[in-house]
């Protein structure tokens, strides 16, 4: 479960039909002493929490959660309007594990989600994923293709685990040199597509999972098998 805490009735409801959809389980909440009666009966997996709220704002209620022994290990992303640096350091200083700056894309939502949750070992039940005959085990590390075993470097290993834990959802380029390779773009996102193509040839007929979407990034599409 997640718990969205957003006062814009619009923002709030969006963000839950669209972590629904794409088989998050989630529940909103407007104000901070409705989401406060809700942590008090059960924990969420993640709470995505806006700063600007009626009431006790979001970082008041961050300092909260951190203070308990019983929620300071819940992954928390800061979501807000506000997006100063001076903003995003206190949030993270303060304990969130991400911070998002409206307005953003509801897919972009939906990857940083899944990203914090493997972090913080919330998403271990994808250790073994297969997508079209493809198949990664991230325990093993290792790749196969059908009863093939395929020898990846580190980096394609890491980039084809990304889209394959996200699959159907257009990671940009920006955002896999950042999570990938560990920085910003500054004009590198070729080494994105050099790995891509050779991971593609690696995985000879079955390459053809990763899709280019043009102008934003990959996606892996096929059917989804375990």
């Amino acid at each position: 479960m997640i718990y969205c805490v957003e006062d814009d009735d619009n923002i709030r409801e969006l963000i839950i039909y669209t972590l629904e959809s794409t088989g998050l389980r989630a529940q909103g909440f407007a104000e901070g002493s409705s989401f406060l009666e809700a942590m008090a009966s059960d924990t969420p997996e993640l709470i995505l929490l806006d700063i600007m709220l009626p009431g006790e704002d979001g970082l008041t209620l961050l300092s909260k959660l951190k203070s308990s022994s019983r929620t300071k290990n819940i992954p928390v992303i800061m979501v807000t309007a506000k997006g100063s640096e001076y903003d995003k350091v206190i949030g993270l200083d303060s304990g969130a594990d991400d911070y998002l700056a409206k307005p953003f894309g509801m897919m972009e939502l939906v990857s940083r989600i899944k990203a914090v949750l493997r972090r913080t070992g919330k998403d271990s039940d994808k250790d073994d994923m297969s997508v079209a005959g493809v198949h990664v085990n991230v325990k093993k590390h290792e790749v196969t293709v059908g009863k093939k075993l395929v020898t990846l470097t580190l980096k394609e290993f890491e980039l084809l685990e990304r889209l394959m834990r996200n699959q159907n959802i257009v990671l940009t380029r920006n955002q896999l040199l950042e999570d990938i390779w560990g920085y910003e773009f500054g004009g590198e996102t070729r080494t994105v597509d050099v790995h891509i193509r050779t991971l593609r040839q690696k995985l000879g007929d079955k390459g053809a999972i990763i899709e280019t979407v043009r102008g934003i990034g990959y996606r892996i599409g096929g059917q989804h098998e375990s």
